[in-house]
């Protein structure tokens, strides 16, 4: 590219496509290399990206002695995504495999972000109500509180859905939520039925807490990226600060209301088999990507992941292995089946790590930790032992489920590199070593006309 203006629309295509990656989760460095990809592919040889928790810049400029050409673009709001996710992640390799150019992706693009999700809205609110079941599942609950999880997270889900088109920010929603799931377990609780108030706000505020935000700041930290590191870690303390806000306040109503106030110890559980430990890790992972948009061809692959995920960690623990390592364990595993498991899925593995991660998040270890150091005197020590507990699960979640990344990328080429050599009389499945060929070479055009080779 050396037009000016080519140059601008392809700056504006890679902010843009940056931009959704880094509002649906992904980590500041899948960004940039996705960004830096897609800018090479298009001709931008020597685009540089700057990425901070709200703004991405990129600057290209063809020779020294050229005036820099900068385009910057603001990431206005945050929202889980995972099928205008999945459909730009097509979008980009479609542009790396030249069967999309310029102008054909920045269409592509703008009919992906304007067009609706076939999955209704409703249906999505259903689906936080079945996530939050299967965690009152993983936590031993009762029918009782299972059904009480399930109404109240449709309750707040409604509530937030409200006050997010009326763009109120997100700390006053994690207040009303924190709240609203206070309020009905303390109401229910208040009735004949026998219930564990403790775990029906649990297995509520579970939909709240900023467990993603906490890992994915970590997961910037040990990349490289300190300043979108800590630009997370803060909004993950605030959104668990709105939850502290909102269950305090419910205590606060309900005692004014008469009341019992029993007291509440989030993330109590009750002792249950490691099977009943995998379905309901199962459920919650599934639904969580349900209500992400996510394709539905991956709900089955996730929740099976997830499953045994847990019941490796969960075994690991009863065999007097640490929590975080046994956490670790098992994110190594999501790390190394995710890579495949997206392949075969037509998905990014994002969409798999998350969802399949979800059950595992330190978010009650962050919320108790700050509600103790909240409450002062001789609770300190004892919520600075949950935070220390809660950043060293998510350390370990971050570095096990990079770590898989890694593995797994060679050993699949290694894998394919083998079945090439290998390959004879096969019984079933076709072999195209074209194809194969493919993946490592492309033929381009020179402007003379004559054919040459980038090999990849």
């Amino acid at each position: 590219m050396v037009d000016a203006r080519e140059v601008n629309l392809g700056l504006d295509l890679c902010l843009r496509v940056g931009e959704l990656l880094l509002s649906s989760g992904a980590g500041a460095a899948d960004v940039t290399a996705t960004m830096q990809s897609l800018s090479y592919a298009l001709g931008l040889r020597e685009a540089s990206v700057d990425i901070t928790f709200t703004s991405l810049a990129m600057t290209y400029q063809d020779t020294p002695d050229d005036i820099p050409i900068v385009a910057t673009r603001q990431v206005k709001q945050r929202a889980i995504d995972y099928e205008h996710l999945t459909r730009v992640d097509h979008l980009v390799r479609d542009v790396l495999r030249g069967d999309l150019d310029l102008r054909g992706a920045r269409t592509e693009l703008g009919r992906i972000t304007s067009t609706g999700h076939p999955r209704a809205r409703w249906a999505v609110t259903l689906g936080w109500g079945v996530m939050c079941a299967g965690v009152g599942i993983q936590l031993g609950g009762d029918w009782a509180v299972i059904g009480l999880a399930f109404l109240a997270a449709i309750t707040i889900d409604r509530l937030q859905l409200r006050m997010a088109r009326r763009r109120m920010p997100s700390f006053y929603q994690q207040v009303v939520g924190g709240g609203v799931a206070t309020l009905i377990a303390l109401g229910v609780g208040a009735t004949p039925i026998s219930i564990n108030v403790s775990q029906v706000v649990t297995a509520n505020i579970i939909m709240l807490l900023a467990g993603i935000g906490f890992m994915g700041a970590l997961q910037d930290a040990l990349t490289g990226f300190y300043v979108t590191a800590t630009a997370r870690l803060t909004e993950a303390f605030l959104a668990t600060a709105g939850i502290i806000a909102g269950v305090s306040g419910g205590l606060s109503i309900g005692s004014v209301l008469g009341l019992e106030i029993p007291r509440l110890q989030p993330g109590e559980y009750s002792l249950q088999t490691i099977g009943m430990l995998g379905l309901g890790s199962a459920v919650a992972a599934a639904a969580f990507a349900f209500s992400c948009y996510a394709p539905k061809r991956i709900l089955l692959p996730i929740a099976l992941v997830a499953g045994v995920a847990i019941t490796i960690s969960g075994t690991l623990q009863n065999a007097g292995i640490g929590r975080a390592w046994g956490v670790a364990i098992a994110a190594l595993f999501v790390g190394l089946v995710s890579f495949s498991v997206s392949g075969w899925m037509r998905v990014p593995p994002l969409v798999v790590v998350v969802s399949a991660v979800v059950p595992m998040l330190p978010g009650l270890s962050i919320y108790r930790g700050l509600t103790l150091l909240g409450e002062g005197g001789s609770s300190i020590p004892e919520g600075l032992l949950a935070m220390t507990a809660a950043i060293s699960v998510a350390i370990a979640l971050s570095s096990g489920v990079i770590l898989g990344e890694y593995v797994a990328q060679p050993l699949k080429r290694e894998a394919q590199r083998l079945e090439t050599r290998l390959t004879g009389p096969r019984l079933v499945g076709p072999v195209d070593h074209s194809l194969r060929r493919d993946r490592w070479r492309r033929r381009r055009t020179a402007p003379d006309g004559s054919r040459t080779d980038d090999v990849f």
